[in-house]
């Protein structure tokens, strides 16, 4: 079976193999984060192999029969192979597009932002219908949606909203979503019935929902100096070595405690704040990952778009970053966009 090199059956085992070992060590849960991660990609690597284990028996099975009847073709079993092509077709083009979401947050929830652009009220009207073709999208992949923004136009439409979009793998799917989106149509605010052009921008970010940081401070990380403490304190302060000085060696972080009567009071304290030290440092970190993912939207005019709706004078979805068209307007506005999606992702 030829799985056009997104996903090598032998290689994901070997993966497995490797993971299992790893489960198997006497440490290997010494670090919750580390432990937790590693049983979510083996649970990962065995559901897809198990989805191309099944697929590849339906399709021999298929080729055993085809190769049993070629001599005496049986048109009943002919017609059961042929109804069933377009099934094993779409399982396996589901299989294709669900090993490229590997990448970084690709598993994540969405924030799905839109914004209406040059065109007034008729920006906002499409911003609008943006929405909705993204809600529709949602119902049909069975994912949950959630408006937690949004400002309203003026006459009609929306100037701005901001949803979370809940379900396995939506960062990854609605990713190549982000960019400016152009509708060409006859305007229904236009007492003429002029043609009008309207831009909205997408934004689209992973949400780390309900994902706590696990600041882990491994002892061989520090190294604890003891003082004898200087001023103020209390009775006995200055009489002991109780003072506390951490240096957390991998970030070269230094806290340091005096005030407490007890050199293990101290040490508590210090440790507490180089913990926090720790948690903004990775909290920053992830913050400029971030901005790095989320980019800067281009002007949201002409000329900066990555999709195009034209409804008049011809009717055509082209997205212009992988030339991929439709010219039924009135389905991908009603959340079917896989075809814009898939392809994206298949460009990479």
């Amino acid at each position: 079976m030829n799985y056009g090199g997104y996903f090598d059956p032998n290689s994901k085992e070997q993966q497995i193999k490797e993971l299992e070992s790893k489960t198997l060590l006497p440490n290997f849960w010494d670090s919750k984060k580390d432990s937790e991660k590693v049983i979510s990609q083996l649970n990962e690597l065995k559901n897809k192999l198990e989805k191309t284990s099944k697929l590849k028996e339906k399709i021999e099975s298929n080729v055993e029969i085809l190769e049993s009847i070629k001599n005496e073709m049986d048109l009943e079993i002919k017609e059961l192979l042929e109804s069933e092509i377009d099934s094993l077709t779409q399982q396996l083009e589901t299989l294709e597009i669900e090993t490229l979401l590997s990448k970084p947050y690709d598993s994540c929830n969405a924030i799905l932002e839109i914004h209406s652009g040059a065109g007034g009220t008729e920006a906002c009207d499409w911003a609008e219908m943006l929405y909705r073709m993204y809600q529709r999208w949602c119902e049909k992949k069975g994912y949950k949606i959630e408006v937690t923004d949004i400002q309203n136009g003026d006459e009609a439409g929306i100037k701005s909203l901001t949803a979370i979009v809940k379900g396995i793998n939506a960062y990854g799917y609605l990713k190549n979503e982000k960019g400016i989106h152009r509708l060409v149509r006859i305007s229904p605010f236009d007492s003429n019935s002029r043609r009008h052009t309207s831009f909205a921008g997408v934004d689209v970010t992973p949400l780390f929902e309900n994902e706590k940081i696990d600041i882990e401070i491994k002892q061989s990380d520090i190294r604890i100096d003891v003082y004898r403490s200087s001023g103020c304190g209390g009775q006995g302060v200055n009489t002991t070595d109780s003072a506390v000085r951490i240096t957390h060696i991998p970030t070269k972080i230094v806290v340091t405690c005096q005030n407490e009567r007890s050199q293990i009071q101290n040490k508590e304290k210090a440790m507490e704040v180089l913990l926090s030290k720790l948690y903004k440092l990775e909290i920053e970190k992830r913050n400029d990952e971030l901005k790095n993912i989320k980019g800067n939207l281009d002007d949201i005019n002409f000329g900066s778009q990555i999709r195009s709706y034209i409804m008049c004078p011809y009717t055509l979805v082209k997205d212009h970053r992988t030339n991929t068209e439709v010219t039924n307007v009135e389905d991908v506005l009603d959340g079917n966009i896989d075809v814009f999606i898939n392809s994206a992702l298949k460009e990479g």
